[in-house]
């Protein structure tokens, strides 16, 4: 039987490696744990670290063509964080200038969500999980 732990990283490719690098960076707040320009494929590599121990992986490579977002395409949907209020990082990725969409209820959890999206359209969705009771 397969042993799945976690998910150990997730792999973006934007269409301009800057924007995106302060993007999850500086506005998300992400800590760069490795970064590398691969020449022969005139490709940057950014591998950054989520509080839980996985990563994420932004890479960029010359001209990539579009995702595919609406209407919706088969693969990847999005991409979700866990936070403790999902109305209070609202509030803060839109004092930021980022759009964000309303807050939502999941209809089967009864847990608060919202969707902001990162400079290449990617959805990116805020889930409200409450701290771990002791």
């Amino acid at each position: 039987m397969l042993d799945l732990r976690r998910i150990h990283h997730v792999a973006i490719i934007c269409s301009d490696y800057e924007r995106s690098k302060a993007f999850y960076v500086n506005l998300l707040g992400l800590r760069v744990v490795a970064e590398h320009y691969r020449a022969q494929r005139q490709s940057h590599k950014l591998d950054l670290a989520l509080p839980d121990g996985g990563q994420l992986e932004l890479f960029s490579f010359p001209s990539p063509p579009p995702r595919p977002s609406r209407p919706e395409a088969q693969g990847l949907r999005h991409l979700a964080f866990a936070v403790d209020d999902v109305a209070q990082a609202k509030a803060w990725l839109e004092s930021q200038g980022v759009a964000v969409e309303p807050v939502r209820v999941d209809e089967h959890t009864g847990q608060r969500f919202t969707f902001f999206a990162d400079p290449d359209g990617l959805p990116l969705e805020l889930y409200e999980s409450p701290p771990a009771r002791a």
